[in-house]
Parts: structure tokens; sequence; C-alpha cells
């Protein structure tokens, strides 16, 4: 049978605000883009009686069963969208899990993206964003894997034609766990991107923004602040930033060789942590 191969590229959270909380759960601002960096995922039809889902790669180890996925096509085969027709799915882990790199909720959002592009599914807005929602909050981001701001209505606008950064994205020998570090959220912010503009992404107002969890993370995990200054410290890098609930740090540069030569020095002091450098795209 014929096997499709799709890219599932890392999420970047360069802003991210807490604006409040409804039914348990927070509601967010933020401005994204998507690095170069990316999972492979393979996708074939199958007789099998039941999906087949796979990882191999860097960061497939320790994936449960029940994973976004194994939940994508769980719900497509409750709403009978798949008509009965069962997928053998394998993917390729480059980016590493409880990074804040979105890379099980990227996955989820490209193969449904697939789905729907290729008319195996049809289905309209309403029912993507329920779709979505019940994998996770951040699913519906991936969709489009361009430079975007979800704002607070949850209302996203996409921008194109913008500047690229080389980057280099830093995680420690830990991860970060999504839910705890939402749930030692004490303060929320004020709306700043209901009314976005390309203006929002220029360097000097990407280095006034914050990721309103990375404190948190930090307070836990006091390991993330030295990480986060020796980046700082490096020169030539425009800004530093966490991405998502961490653990991944990335440093933002206007220059491949200025990316390579943080990554040099990294390496040097950290020789156990994974980093790589990329692009957004």
């Amino acid at each position: 049978m014929t096997q499709t191969e799709i890219k599932s590229f890392a999420k970047l959270n360069l802003a991210l605000n807490i604006i409040g909380k409804k039914h348990s759960l927070h509601k967010i601002e933020t401005i994204v883009a998507f690095a170069s960096l990316h999972d492979q995922i393979f996708i074939e039809k199958t007789k099998n009686r039941d999906h087949i889902i796979s990882f191999i790669g860097k960061f497939s180890k320790n994936i449960g069963r029940v994973n976004t996925v194994f939940k994508l096509l769980e719900i497509l085969d409750k709403k009978k969208l798949l008509q009965n027709q069962k997928y053998k799915i394998k993917i390729n882990k480059q980016i590493p899990s409880k990074s804040g790199l979105g890379g099980g909720s990227m996955n989820a959002a490209n193969i449904l993206k697939y789905f729907i592009k290729t008319n195996i599914i049809k289905v309209n807005k309403k029912e993507i964003n329920s779709i979505t929602k019940l994998i996770g909050s951040d699913v519906i981001l991936g969709l489009n894997s361009t430079y975007s701001i979800l704002n607070s209505k949850n209302e996203i606008k996409y921008f194109s034609n913008l500047k690229r950064f080389y980057i280099l994205i830093v995680k420690p020998d830990f991860g970060c766990s999504t839910k705890e570090i939402y749930s030692r959220v004490r303060k929320f912010n004020k709306p700043k991107f209901n009314r976005p503009t390309k203006k929002v992404f220029d360097v000097i107002n990407l280095r006034n923004m914050q990721n309103a969890l990375e404190n948190i993370a930090i307070s836990k995990y006091p390991k993330l602040n030295k990480i986060k200054l020796f980046l700082e410290n490096l020169s030539n890098q425009e800004f530093v930033r966490m991405t998502g609930s961490g653990s991944a740090i990335v440093a933002y540069f206007k220059s491949k060789k200025k990316c390579d030569n943080a990554k040099k020095m990294f390496k040097r002091k950290y020789k156990n942590y994974w980093c790589i450098s990329s692009k957004t795209i």
C-alpha cells in the first residue's frame, strides 16, 4: 500500500500570557512560530482490524499507548469520519517530549490536517475546533505551521513574509509536566494581543515580552535559570525565552554563524544536555 510522509514541525512560543481560567482550564494568549526541527510521520492504509501506531527515533521511548495520535484516531472513529478505514502510522520522533515544543500535539494536528487536505474526512471549521479541543488546547495551532497569534477570544491570526530567526534549542536532562506547571499559576495577565499586527514580531517588541510560565518552571527547576543566564550572556543573541511549559529554552539569532557559534559554546559548558540549531519557518 502507498505510504505518505508528512512533517510535523516543533512549535515555539515567542510569548505566552495566562489571562484567566475557565472550567479548570487556563485561558492563554500566545505568539507562535515553528522551527524547521520536525518529526517524520508515515501514514498508510491497513487492512488490520485496528489502527497501528508506532514510534521510532531518538525520543521514541516512554510514549504511552494512549497518546495524542491515539486520541485523534479514537475521536475520528467515534464520529465515523474515517468510514471504518484503519491506518498504520509510524512516527520518527526528533522532537523531545516534555520540552514545551508541542511534539505530540503537532503530530495529532498534522495527521488531522493530512486527513482534511486529502478529503479522507470532511469536516467544517466548527467540527475541527471541537476535535482539536478534545485532544489538547494547543493542537489547533498546528493546523497551519506559520507565524500566528492566538488571542484572548481564542481566535488565531496568521502572518506571512516575516523575518526568520536562527535558533538554538536547548533541553536539560529533565522535562516539565504541563499539568504541574499550569497548576502553579497564581497570577493572570491582561490581554495584549487582541489587535495583533506584524509589528508584534519586531525584535524590540519580542524582547520586551515574556512567557508567563517561565518563572514558575524556574522556581521548580533552578537549573533552567542557569541555562537561561548562560544563553543570555552569549554575544549576539536577540532574546532568550522558554517555550511552552518547558523545559526547552530557545535563544534567537539573526544569523546562522552566530547561532552555530553559540551551540559550540553551549556544548562545551553543558556536554550532557540536548541542543540543536534550527531556524524558524
